[in-house]
């Protein structure tokens, strides 16, 4: 039995070299041999059962919504600043928005309290572009 922080370290090396392997598909491998040799190697790092926990199904079902949810609400709110800087807007629409975002980071919060989680849980690794939070 391994303890919880030795296993974050062995995601977090699965996780890289996961990472590392995209970065070579994404590359295109000259030599297929070479993808095929990385593939058995992340395969035997891989677990070969699901540690699915059926106690924190849910908050890893509410952590995946909330986290496309929470980067839904910031694509959104950026599209509204750059209309009303562009003056698209009327100032009864520019209201009605920042009340739509306050009762949604309300609501937010109020289900990250409920599942406990906190902002940084809700984060994604999106590649080049950086972390979401």
């Amino acid at each position: 039995m391994c303890s919880e922080g030795a296993a974050r370290t062995s995601e977090s090396d699965l996780l890289a070299e996961t990472r590392e392997l995209g970065r070579k598909i994404l590359s295109g491998p000259a030599d297929l041999d070479e993808f095929a040799a990385e593939l058995e190697h992340l395969g035997g790092t891989l677990p070969s059962r699901i540690n699915a926990d059926p106690d924190k199904v849910g908050q890893g079902l509410a952590k995946l919504v909330l986290t496309l949810v929470e980067l839904l609400r910031r694509l959104m709110e950026r599209q509204a600043v750059r209309r009303m800087e562009a003056g698209s807007l009327s100032d009864d629409e520019i209201e009605r928005l920042g009340l739509t975002f306050m009762k949604l980071d309300e609501r937010m919060a109020e289900l990250k309290t409920a599942f406990g989680l906190e902002n940084e849980e809700l984060n994604l690794d999106l590649g080049p572009l950086g972390d979401l939070m």
